[in-house]
């Protein structure tokens, strides 16, 4: 088993690649100026990083799968997530940019209260981002301006500036990723059509019964996809997160055994996989207004 290299520093990668280190807590690499030969390496990542690949001049494995484009394609990481990267030409130097930064350096910041809200840190690979010419070009600039800021004297103005550039670039790739949904959509509603049909084959199987409550993340590892990618892709395709998609299915399921069964409310709540009825009384109530006994008896009148 190949060893580890717990990626916990900025000055750490700089070490490996042999860069420059401007600042202890962010980096802006250009890879075209790696020093070091790296031809396999494994990473277990304690920083946010995000690159753009100009070419495909090494594979990234995230799990067990290649990323699906391998020339222009921005490919982003968080801490806990572990990736490995193999070179694929002969040259020391891969034609790549990144920037990557330590979770210090937005902490308290209005950033690190909202970090999570890009979710694309955490797709996975075969859901990576191919950008457009003029996208690499939005993207390279904002690289140049934080490399501007990181040359500069330290000040009490560095950390904010550095943050807010940071910020905007996030901003841009999260509107590159939603662009993603819109010119992958056919793809996207063959995802749907797959879901609604593994959804039907959970309840139709008794799966509810013996596996519990359907959850999103077992519907997106089913479908190959990481949870927040399906989540962004259903959401954008529907309007609906899948988490509430999934509640009105089996609520509908509900109602079809309450109207069309003489089966007590326990019986239904354990076929639906819930483990103790009243939970799903609960649940009930919340979503119809009533209690599924109450519902059964408007029912009937």
């Amino acid at each position: 088993m190949e060893n580890i290299i717990d990626l916990n520093s900025v000055q750490l990668f700089n070490q490996l690649y042999g860069l420059e280190t401007l600042h202890p807590l962010v980096t802006v690499a250009d890879m075209n100026k790696a020093t070091h030969d790296v031809d396999s390496i494994r990473l277990n990542y304690g920083l946010y990083a995000i690159f753009l690949k100009m070419e495909k001049g090494c594979e990234i494995r995230y799990g067990r799968q290649n990323y699906d484009f391998q020339e222009g394609t921005i490919v982003c990481f968080a801490p806990g997530q572990t990736a490995m990267t193999t070179r694929t030409t002969g040259h020391p130097q891969t034609n790549a940019y990144g920037i990557l930064f330590h979770p210090d350096l937005i902490r308290g910041t209005q950033l690190g209260r909202n970090i999570r809200q890009y979710t694309f840190f955490s797709y996975e690979v075969n859901e990576a981002l191919h950008l457009s010419e003029e996208e690499r070009q939005i993207f390279l600039k904002c690289l140049h301006t934080i490399q501007l800021e990181l040359k500069h004297s330290v000040d009490k103005h560095s950390r904010t500036l550095l943050v807010t550039h940071i910020e905007l670039l996030l901003g841009y790739c999260m509107r590159f990723y939603e662009r993603q949904f819109t010119t992958r959509s056919k793809a996207n509603r063959d995802v749907l059509t797959h879901f609604e049909r593994l959804l039907n084959e959970y309840f139709n199987a008794d799966h509810a019964e013996t596996e519990g409550l359907p959850s999103v993340h077992y519907f997106a590892e089913e479908l190959c996809l990481s949870p927040n990618y399906f989540g962004d892709l259903f959401k954008k395709e529907t309007g609906k997160t899948p988490q509430d998609y999934i509640q009105d299915k089996i609520i509908d399921i509900a109602k079809e055994r309450i109207t069309d069964s003489n089966d007590t409310v326990s019986r239904i709540a354990y076929s639906l996989g819930f483990q103790y009825p009243q939970h799903f009384c609960r649940f009930f109530k919340k979503r119809v207004g009533c209690t599924p006994n109450e519902y059964r008896k408007q029912i009937n009148v």
